[in-house]
């Protein structure tokens, strides 16, 4: 996980937090899907209602592994961003 993932962010918590009233707004809260861009916030939150609907663990683990490849993608796209500014003087 990336280093600014809490810890608790399994495949057991996400299970735990499909029990939960307002599970799908907890589940997203914990995978911080409001710091990735507009479409990877999008997809995420589709993918777990879906998780949510079946409660698979499977569907947990892939939710986990594409939440994190979508946030390590965005922190790569604001540092070539923050670059190509420093370049440009900006």
């Amino acid at each position: 996980m990336n280093p600014k993932e809490s810890p608790g962010v399994t495949v057991e918590a996400l299970l735990s937090l499909r029990q939960e009233p307002e599970a799908l707004r907890r589940i997203t809260e914990t995978l911080r899907v409001k710091e990735m861009g507009p479409a990877d916030h999008i997809r995420t939150k589709h993918e777990a209602k879906a998780f949510v609907a079946s409660g698979d663990a499977d569907a947990a683990e892939a939710l986990l592994k594409t939440a994190t490849a979508r946030h390590v993608a965005q922190q790569e796209r604001e540092r070539v961003s923050q670059r190509q500014g420093q370049r440009l003087g900006l």
